[in-house]
């Protein structure tokens, strides 16, 4: 059929979408009404009695893979999303509890029954004496399905009209799917809440009901703190440098501060003086940017500064647009945003204009023709823009002569571009292109980098360890505007300088040209006619060389591939001012009375920290064949585990399980550790006096997947324990590594951190919507006022504790430019140290505000060292 559509295809086709959302909403309507249906029977299956004709010695059920829920819960559905629960927020019907109003121990018990539970089951499925109408332990939200006919009048907690005076609150759709099941399925029972637990948290997450037992001491909800902590932080130090993956990456502005950038934090280091002490030297961050930043470009005045970044997405999917931002590095002010919505995928490369004041910007983006565009700095509009390539281009700049004339470079090619009419309307300037010409010379793969020679004449290194030079000459014909004569460059000199590529080329102020290589890691001095003055080579632990800097004086400033920052001349060598990892970071852990941490990932690195010194102890390599690394410090003074801290050697390797270890945590007195395994186990061991020895003592069984968090109790005696099912499980270790099934017993025990992030004290930092990996991190400070929360989007969040209420406020930190992985405060709570997971970033928070530093624990006699004796577990 043709043509345009008769006048009501337009309704009819909006009708047909309306009904074939409706049928995909029914559809999972459906599904969730089965899975719930047949958890249910699975359920009853479970814990009837047994049949007249059973064989009375055939074994109970067993616990299968799926866990069940607590008897009276709502069953296991199918939704991937976190719903919370509360009698305002349900439509489910209530029954009357007697008591005193606040906290309810759930429905009422049958008359001369016991108030204290009996084996209350656990939320992996344990034993429960009590069955689905048992009176429920007090603290407990529990839905219940009593027997009832159809024709029983049924009352609410304030009266007992009829059936259509209660009152009905509203509910998500999800939610109210989950919370009448049995309804929806033509049962004449349905799921009650008890009347009195008006504020009682649950949860579901991806299908599972998640239960909170409440502490004795909490009559209320109301009890318990809201609004934002009063406590805040202040970004004090950033660890680490970009200089793996990135190029313009290294400057030294006019106040004598290097500027260079990790993550989505562009940083102002000054080397000497400052917070930390003459080494430590002082920090100032910009933090305008939402994503990760990709380049920089410092003005010719030395102060102000461009910036681009890259493209990412928000919290909700949405997309965020790269953007250059132009700011004063003296207030740290942003002074104007460019090309907002004009760049792809993000800003590779830019550059000012020298000739012109730094009037003009250059951008080049990332999109597959990467769009070269000229910008006018002070109004923030577009005077030109062209198609440069489709091949990768790595550097640009302004030639500090004529500003019309721009170079671009990278893959297999050398771009000069002739810029016209500037000055005029807002993009109507024109961009014309002149390849340069290898000749006789081998063309290079890449030519990752340029500079300009006081003469006019441009040097280019490239992947094949060359330095070129590219002469200018004056060709016959005339161009109208700003350039006059045509310029063309011309290959007139080639020397060959480094083995493999040449990343970085420097022109220093008395004229002669450095040059840095990869593979041989050789930094030399050029004179004129590119004769060798003299060289350095930068130690290989450190890395190539990715871009150089000329500080003051004679100093230079050395950024290398392994994320490094240097600092030393070339007579004197080169000492690492900052450091940094080069993969991606899970694993945390701070000292127990020190303001030092450790931290581990993907690049096998296990680096100590000094986070008053703001520097790395020391670092090693474990050279493990898996990815990651979890470490955990022994809490005893002077003594760590497994590896030696004076010859850095591991001292014991014990294997545990067929998979991965995901966390590690010592017992308060430092008598046991904890090994929580992607095998479901937990391997607990007793650790000797020194701690450099440990030996098996016992395994906790019961979890039906990978463990994902544990903590210890205060008497160090109990283990709380999450898993990647979302499973809350509560473990005697010194009674025998025993399941506790009746978690009730566990609501007013004292936990020495708190680092699981499902539990009640918890229960509000988790987001509406959440799927269940949003939180990859959390801990409670020791003073036990705050929690730290690190997300899935690049966040730090900070709540009050407990944080028991439903959609908890926060205080929100961003600076991350990927997942946040790890969260931890340090031994006094003065400092929050946070880890970026893929941008390798190390971010040290100051906590300021009440309780920000509070009391610290008792500080042993003798000041502790990292004797031999000294050991961690990794």
């Amino acid at each position: 059929m043709d043509g345009a559509g008769g006048p009501g295809e337009g309704p009819a086709q909006e009708a047909l979408q309306s009904l074939s959302q409706r049928l995909q909403v029914q559809e999972k309507e459906m599904e969730l009404v089965k899975a719930a249906l047949a958890e249910a029977l699975r359920l009853l299956r479970l814990h009837a009695p047994p049949s007249p004709l059973q064989d009375p010695d055939t074994p109970a059920p067993t616990r299968d893979s799926s866990p069940a829920a607590p008897p009276g819960l709502p069953p296991t559905c199918g939704p991937s999303l976190v719903s919370r629960g509360t009698q305002t927020e349900t439509e489910v019907e209530t029954e009357p509890s007697p008591g005193p109003p606040g906290l309810s121990n759930g429905p009422p018990a049958p008359q001369g029954g016991s108030e204290e539970p009996s084996g209350t089951q656990s939320e992996g499925g344990g034993s429960s004496s009590s069955g689905t109408g048992s009176p429920g332990p007090p603290g407990i939200l529990r839905l219940v399905q009593p027997p009832q006919r159809a024709d029983t009048p049924r009352r609410n907690s304030s009266s007992s009209s009829s059936p259509s005076e209660r009152p009905r609150q509203k509910l998500s759709r999800k939610a109210a799917s989950s919370a009448n099941l049995l309804l929806r399925s033509g049962s004449t029972e349905r799921l009650l809440i008890s009347t009195s637990l008006t504020s009682l948290p649950w949860m579901f997450l991806r299908g599972r009901p998640i239960t909170m037992y409440i502490p004795s001491g909490i009559r209320s909800l109301e009890e318990l703190p809201s609004g934002p902590p009063p406590e805040t932080l202040s970004l004090d130090w950033v660890y680490g440098y970009r200089g793996r993956d990135s190029r313009s990456n290294l400057f030294v502005l006019r106040s004598g501060e290097v500027v260079y950038f990790i993550a989505c934090v562009v940083v102002l280091y000054r080397p000497e003086g400052g917070p930390g002490g003459p080494g430590g030297g002082g920090q100032r961050h910009y933090r305008g940017h939402t994503d990760c930043v990709r380049c920089l470009a410092v003005h010719p005045d030395g102060v102000r500064v461009a910036s681009g970044q890259t493209a990412g997405v928000d919290k909700d999917g949405k997309p965020l647009q790269p953007v250059v931002h132009v700011w004063d590095s003296e207030t740290l002010l942003k002074l104007q945003e460019i090309g907002l919505g004009a760049f792809e995928r993000g800003v590779g490369a830019l550059a000012f204009s020298v000739a012109d004041q730094g009037a003009f910007l250059c951008v080049v983006d990332d999109s597959n023709e990467h769009m070269l565009s000229v910008w006018d700095c002070s109004r923030g509009t577009k005077l030109a823009e062209i198609k440069s390539t489709n091949d990768s281009v790595l550097a640009v700049g302004f030639s500090p002569r004529d500003s019309s004339c721009i170079v671009t470079s990278g893959k297999s090619h050398v771009h000069f571009w002739n810029w016209s009419g500037g000055t005029g309307v807002p993009g109507n300037g024109t961009l014309t292109r002149k390849q340069g010409v290898f000749g006789k010379y081998k063309k290079p793969k890449f030519i990752p980098c340029f500079v300009f020679l006081p003469d006019g004449d441009i040097l280019t290194g490239d992947s094949e360890g060359n330095i070129l030079t590219w002469g200018r000459s004056l060709s016959d014909s005339r161009t109208p505007g700003r350039g006059g004569a045509k310029e063309t460059y011309g290959i007139v000199a080639q020397a060959h300088a480094h083995e493999g590529s040449i990343f970085a080329l420097c022109l220093r102020r008395d004229g002669t040209v450095l040059s840095g290589g990869g593979r041989d890691r050789r930094l030399v001095q050029w004179g004129p006619g590119l004769v060798a003055l003299q060289e350095a080579e930068i130690p290989e632990h450190f890395g190539a060389v990715r871009a150089i800097a000329e500080g003051l004086g004679s100093e230079l400033l050395v950024g290398t591939t392994k994320n490094a920052l240097l600092r030393g001349d070339l007579a004197q060598g080169f000492s690492p001012v900052i450091q940094g990892h080069t993969d991606e970071l899970w694993g945390l852990c701070t000292h127990p009375f020190q303001n030092r941490f450790l931290t581990c990932g993907h690049d096998r690195q296990l680096c100590l920290w000094d986070g008053e010194g703001h520097a790395l102890a020391w670092s090693i390599d474990l050279k493990v064949e898996t990815g990651n690394l979890i470490p955990a410090f022994h809490p005893l003074p002077s003594r760590w585990l497994v590896l030696d801290t004076e010859t850095r050697e591991i001292v014991s390797d014990i294997t545990d399980g067929n998979e991965q270890l995901s966390v590690v945590r010592y017992s308060p007195d430092g008598l046991y550790l904890a090994i929580g395994s992607h095998d479901n186990m937990i391997y607990i061991y007793s650790v000797s006096s020194d701690g450099a020895k440990s030996s098996r003592f016992g395994r906790c069984v019961g979890h039906s997947s990978f463990i994902t968090h544990l903590d210890w109790s205060k008497d160090g005696s109990f283990i709380m324990s999450n898993s990647g099912d979302y499973e809350i499980l509560y473990w005697d270790v010194v009674g025998g590594c025993k399941l506790l099934r009746n978690r009730y017993d566990s609501r007013d025990r004292e936990w020495a951190t708190y680092t699981c992030v499902l539990g009640f004290h918890v229960y509000g930092v988790w987001p509406d919507g959440s799927d269940g990996t949003d939180i990859n991190s959390l801990c409670r400070s020791h003073n036990e006022r705050v929690v730290a929360v690190a997300d899935d989007f690049c966040k730090v969040h900070l709540f009050q504790y407990p944080c028991a209420r439903a959609k908890a406020p926060s205080l929100v930190y961003g600076g991350h430019g990927s997942h946040v992985t790890s969260v931890r405060f340090t031994h006094d709570d003065s400092h929050l140290i946070s880890l970026g997971g893929k941008d390798a970033s190390i971010f040290q928070w100051r906590v300021l505000g009440a309780g920000g530093a509070g009391p610290a624990p008792a500080t042993p006699s003798r000041t502790p060292s990292l004797s031999p004796a000294s050991s961690l577990d990794v």
